[in-house]
């Protein structure tokens, strides 16, 4: 399908938030996890999204209820191996986690199965986004390479949000464009501190390891991303958040839209940087609402940080525009 994205989720989470309702307790079930929140936010953009990923035991039961009401086509192998399931209390106003049930590996069997049901449909659709697992146990970090080159061999686009283990094998087979936040690549060695100096140095190796585009979140701070040789800084007005978490999912979620609709990258990563700032005004993991992020977006600036004797520069919409222009 013209447009669709595939996401590969092979560990969705149940989600079990407490919240306060006047005098009384409020308890809210979510299908969770990166690839969850993600996919929920394309939907918001508007786009086909088809979600693979496996789901066993009772949390899987009650997942299976859950993603189906996400308004994203979910294809999925009942498997062996339980769901993890997550519980923490906002009573207090922030996340204060009570207890975590990681996820059980999946079988040969059931990841076979999954591989075959992912590869078909990244086959069928426009762009393949790659999410990762809390748990590192559920699934091979090789699996995630196998699946990216797959694909690329049959000139498929594939986007990853992922990290350690998993990042390192996925750059094995070449990606289309990372998303990685700056204490990844801190934790993960590939950079030696948060200074803008050692993270471009990081993304210029992430880079020729097989990212052929990237963003780097930063927390508060603006974002790197790296465009066809060139590296900007993300600008964007200071909005008063809500809860920070979520943010980096739902950039990464604006610019796959983006991209899978036929949009260039300079207006994704804008796109991708409006959604995870509205993200962070709400209480919702992967929530917005689409007239919200594109009214933000056309504030979003991306600023050419100096590279081989170019100057700095603010990039204008309009200057945007042009260059997209010019690159077709």
């Amino acid at each position: 399908m013209s447009g669709q994205v595939m996401v590969f989720v092979p560990a969705p989470e149940l989600t079990i938030t407490i919240e306060q309702a006047g005098d009384e307790p409020d308890i809210h079930l979510h299908a969770g996890g990166q690839g969850i929140w993600q996919a929920r936010m394309m939907a918001t953009l508007g786009v086909p999204v088809v979600l693979c990923t496996a789901f066993g035991g009772e949390s899987g039961e009650v997942l299976k209820s859950l993603t189906a009401a996400e308004g994203v086509l979910v294809r999925s192998v009942a498997a062996e191996a339980s769901n993890g399931a997550y519980i923490h209390d906002r009573r207090s106003g922030d996340r204060v986690e009570v207890a975590q049930a990681p996820g059980a590996a999946l079988t040969r069997h059931d990841f076979d199965e999954l591989y075959g049901l992912a590869l078909a449909e990244g086959l069928r659709s426009t762009v393949t986004l790659l999410s990762g697992t809390r748990n590192p146990r559920v699934i091979e970090p090789d699996s995630y390479r196998r699946l990216a080159g797959d694909l690329r061999r049959s000139d498929c686009a594939v986007i990853a949000d992922l990290s350690g283990e998993y990042l390192s094998a996925v750059l094995e087979s070449g990606l289309s464009f990372l998303k990685v936040s700056h204490e990844e690549l801190v934790n993960d060695g590939w950079a030696r501190d948060d200074s803008v100096e050692a993270l471009t140095e990081a993304i210029h190796a992430l880079n020729a390891a097989g990212a052929e585009a990237l963003v780097v979140s930063r927390a508060e701070k603006p974002a790197l991303a790296l465009i066809e040789g060139d590296l900007y800084e993300v600008i964007l007005p200071e909005l008063e958040p809500a809860d920070h978490h979520g943010a980096g999912d739902s950039m990464t979620a604006g610019v796959t839209a983006t991209l899978a609709q036929g949009g260039d990258l300079r207006t994704a990563i804008r796109i991708g940087a409006a959604a995870g700032a509205v993200n962070v005004t709400r209480h919702g993991l992967g929530t917005g609402q689409a007239d919200v992020i594109a009214a933000l977006m056309d504030k979003v600036e991306l600023r050419v940080l100096s590279l081989k004797d170019k100057p700095s520069r603010t990039v204008t919409p309009d200057e945007l525009a042009d260059e997209a222009r010019q690159d077709t």
